[in-house]
């Protein structure tokens, strides 16, 4: 099943800074076909800001850090 990742999104994810937790964290979500929802379920956040750490368009809070990094471990 395809969660419908976009083209768009797809290409301004690859562009965007790897460094950045969010961005990392997409890459992951896209290569694993994983919703934008579950995450920003997981993680209680809206699907907007998700989007937005996906493309390196915000940083994550610092917060949001700690549990960022056990999604993904738990993701790949």
């Amino acid at each position: 099943m395809s969660y419908g990742y976009s083209v768009r999104l797809i290409a301004l994810n690859k562009k965007a800074d790897s460094k950045l937790l969010g961005v990392r964290l997409g890459r992951v979500c896209i290569q694993q076909n994983i919703p934008v929802s579950t995450v920003a379920a997981r993680l209680g956040v809206s699907r907007q800001t998700v989007y937005n750490w996906f493309m390196g368009e915000t940083n994550l809070q610092d917060q949001s850090v700690d549990a960022v990094q056990d999604l993904i471990k738990s993701f790949s």
